[in-house]
């Protein structure tokens, strides 16, 4: 289901819960947001617009939950050379990120700064932390690989600059395969944004193919001959993935999202009570006081 409503969740007593990857805000605000210098000469653009997106969530939403990534490296780039790093970004966004940190928890949230682990290990965690006791868990990102995370209507992905929202359904229909198998698809596939190539040859509905009848890289019969499903081009996928196993099950695990990342707070920890009386004084610092006139709820 793809709408610009979440589907129905589960139970409508329990909260729904907002998962917001801030990494992915910040680098949306940097590209979409004019420049913009704070009176001490800081460029704060992104963080600007970061906050007034942030704003406008908290109005409808009552459980907030952000992850970035606090440290751009992670244990997968001691896994694969090649694994996405901080290099080639703009430092003027770089060094934007320990004030988006502190920027959020001012307005209240709660912040997850990622170190060894990624933001999406963070939201994955938080996802299958928190899906029992709510009524619906919204994924607010819109990357391929926080799909595997998806849970039939109870846990979805949301992404905010379409207006749209993709329960299981609508993951099969996207990818051609159910949640569980996203990481097999990008091993087979590759994920440019994430650094890894996948298997030559492989691609979305040639992976999506064969994973729809096996579910995984290691359930796939390595002779073309055994497959029950027609491809093109079998015999030559079934040898490239014969000679490139390891790097499948290499790619496959760098595209796995961990679920054990320091997630420690509880469910009522998320809720919203409004902002703290300090976004007032940083705003101010900051030359952007005509965002505080749009929060709604404040501290005491």
């Amino acid at each position: 289901m793809q709408s610009g409503q979440p589907p129905r969740a589960a139970d409508p007593s329990r909260p729904r819960v907002h998962l917001v990857d801030g990494t992915y805000e910040l680098f949306r605000a940097f590209f979409a947001q004019p420049q913009r210098r704070a009176p001490d000469g800081r460029e704060i653009g992104a963080v600007r617009g970061l906050l007034s997106t942030l704003i406008v969530l908290c109005r409808e939403a009552t459980h907030i939950g952000c992850a970035t990534d606090s440290v751009v490296r992670s244990f997968r780039n001691d896994l694969y050379a090649g694994y996405k790093t901080g290099d080639g970004v703009a430092e003027e966004l770089l060094s934007q990120f320990p004030l988006a940190e502190e920027i959020m928890r001012a307005l209240g949230l709660v912040v997850w700064p990622m170190i060894d682990f990624e933001a999406d290990d963070g939201l994955a965690t938080a996802a299958a932390r928190y899906a029992d006791e709510a009524g619906q868990v919204l994924i607010a990102s819109p990357d391929k690989d926080m799909a595997q995370c998806v849970d039939g209507t109870r846990i979805v992905m949301l992404d905010r600059k379409k207006d749209s929202v993709m329960d299981a359904d609508g993951v099969r229909a996207k990818f051609g395969v159910p949640p569980a198998s996203i990481p097999d698809w990008l091993g087979l596939v590759g994920d440019t944004a994430d650094g890894f190539p996948g298997l030559p040859g492989w691609g979305e509905r040639s992976a999506a193919a064969v994973l729809s009848v096996y579910g995984t890289i290691e359930r796939i019969p390595h002779d073309a001959s055994a497959w029950s499903v027609k491809v093109r081009g079998a015999d030559r996928l079934a040898r490239t993935l014969e000679e490139r196993y390891e790097d499948a099950l290499l790619f496959k695990r760098l595209a796995t999202l961990r679920t054990d990342a320091p997630v420690a707070e509880s469910l009522e920890d998320l809720r919203w009570k409004g902002a703290r009386p300090e976004l007032r004084d940083l705003c101010a610092s900051l030359g952007i006081t005509e965002l505080v006139s749009r929060v709604t709820r404040w501290q005491a």
